[in-house]
């Protein structure tokens, strides 16, 4: 099934459109440029839908928790007797890699240290803050975000593994849509999916870039050029095609692996060489903080005060990235979750990945904000200066071998954005040759070229933001869509589980 599909002419084109759009000066169209016009169109989606995100995040968390303790956990994922194709390290590591790695990377030191100089509510810079600041951390990148990937990873699984579908999310509806969604609904829906995903890599492939370039400057002391991150682009563009191009089992699976063992290698390097006791007890009591504030801090909007645009800029903003990487991230989870029951994969994709991520916080935004709590040391100011992408290795720089150990995080950042971005190839691929498990070397080489492409001329014209907010816009049909992914398995599962009697019966 190589087929290449109407989805991969049309995405292509509207890709290739939406890039030379990006790259018209601002004074040729003073009122129509990309960059006004998404912002315009996202600050109109948040104000008028923030609350939709907000509710559409905490229901599929709370269907997550439904499946773990349902009758429907024992279902596989496959044939009754399929078993895991990856062991589970290999199979944490790739979802793990292909989900968040790198954000968490970025954001690790530099969102505990900003919500703790401007938090939520309360005064900044308390011992209070601080706890509310690592607290909001590990909600922003726990349960809600996995439970949307599990949402869309276990309808993928389910349906191609155990129903041998084509693996399009197009074909998830067809037990409440039927053949309609062999036609122009089917198409629309799998180019939504395809839209997201290349621009939501494309803007991380730049971002990754700027993070790059930001610590070989803050290490060696060179000058953050577009030269040099139009070099760092073209390096990561060729290996992590030559990943995609030798498939899952070999690039990907190794280069997942490794960047776990780097990470923890950072990870612990930190939590020993800085204040383990401090960061251990933060941990310890901001997880349980986390756990018992879930319930308000998954329904919390300011209905009242209409000046405090915190949740908007954080909250809401993340809930949209999470859902518009959605298709991207669940699609590869699927692949590799083939032979789990639906129990094991519900479990193992929303309980190892939240504990890990709160872990790296507890220890890099830990470390920060210890730095600047006890030790007078202004991490900010370096933010301030130098961007967000410093704060990593201003903190790291306050540690021995600091130097070491930031080009180490230098060595890391790259190896997940090559992960992430042949991950996308892979999937691009996929969904755009009718569900293929092996999509043509072609195919994914043209979409490489397309995102890399995209990221390039986006950061060379300054309009990396505006391929975000277009990417983040998607999200809103697509939480649609995913709403009635939920209601598509149920039934599914129903008509399974009815299937299963008969046979007991008989």
């Amino acid at each position: 099934m190589n087929k290449v599909t109407r989805v991969f002419y049309i995405s292509a084109v509207v890709a290739v459109l939406f890039i030379i759009w990006g790259i018209i000066p601002k004074d040729v169209l003073p009122n129509g440029n990309l960059n006004d016009v998404t912002a315009g169109i996202q600050s109109f989606i948040v104000d008028r839908f923030g609350w939709f995100y907000l509710l559409s995040a905490t229901g599929f968390l709370l269907f997550a928790f439904y499946l773990i303790f349902s009758k429907y956990g024992n279902i596989r994922l496959g044939k009754p007797g399929d078993k895991p194709e990856y062991s589970y390290i290999s199979w944490f590591a790739m979802l793990f890699s292909a989900g968040m790695g790198i954000g968490l990377v970025f954001w690790g030191a530099a969102e505990p240290l900003s919500h703790f100089h401007t938090p939520p509510f309360g005064e900044a810079g308390t011992a209070e803050t601080a706890k509310t600041a690592l607290q909001y951390s590990f909600f922003h990148w726990g349960l809600h975000p996995w439970a949307i990937y599990a949402t869309i990873a276990l309808a993928l699984a389910y349906f191609k593994f155990r129903k041998q579908s084509s693996g399009l999310v197009s074909a998830i509806l067809e037990p409440l849509f039927g053949n309609k969604m062999k036609g122009p609904w089917g198409t629309l829906i799998d180019f939504i999916v395809v839209f997201a995903t290349v621009f939501g890599v494309a803007t991380s492939l730049g971002f990754g870039a700027i993070q790059i370039s930001g610590g070989l400057s803050f290490v060696f002391g060179w000058d953050q050029t577009i030269t040099m991150q139009m070099i760092i682009i073209l390096i990561v563009t060729v290996l992590y095609l030559i990943s995609a191009m030798t498939g899952l089992n070999k690039g990907i699976k190794y280069l997942s692996n490794a960047n776990i063992a780097l990470a923890i290698l950072l990870m612990l390097f930190l939590l020993f060489a800085g204040p383990t006791n401090f960061i251990m007890n933060l941990f310890t009591n901001t997880f349980g903080s986390y756990i018992q504030n879930l319930p308000g801090m998954s329904f919390r909007m300011t209905p009242f005060d209409t000046e405090d645009t915190w949740i908007k800029d954080w909250t809401i903003f993340y809930w949209a990235w999470w859902l518009a990487w959605a298709p991207f991230v669940g699609t590869f989870i699927a692949r590799v979750s083939r032979g789990r029951t639906i129990r094991e994969f519900v479990l193992g994709v929303l309980l190892v990945p939240t504990i890990f991520g709160a872990l790296w916080f507890a220890v890099f935004g830990g470390s920060a904000i210890h730095l600047e709590f006890f030790q007078d040391k202004n991490i900010m100011q370096y933010v301030n200066d130098l961007g967000t992408e410093a704060a990593l290795f201003a903190v790291l720089a306050e540690f021995p071998f600091g130097t070491t150990m930031s080009i180490i995080a230098i060595l890391l950042i790259s190896t997940f954005f090559i992960t992430s971005a042949d991950s996308a190839t892979f999937v691009l691929g996929m969904q755009t040759t009718g569900g293929s498990l092996y999509p043509p070397n072609s195919v994914k080489l043209v979409w490489g070229l397309l995102q890399s492409g995209a990221a390039a001329v986006l950061l060379w014209q300054g309009g990396l933001q505006a391929l975000q907010t277009a990417s983040i816009i998607a999200a809103l049909p697509f939480t649609i869509i995913m709403i009635l992914i939920v209601f598509s398995m149920l039934k599914a599962f129903r008509e399974e589980g009815k299937q299963a009697d008969l046979r007991r019966k008989k």
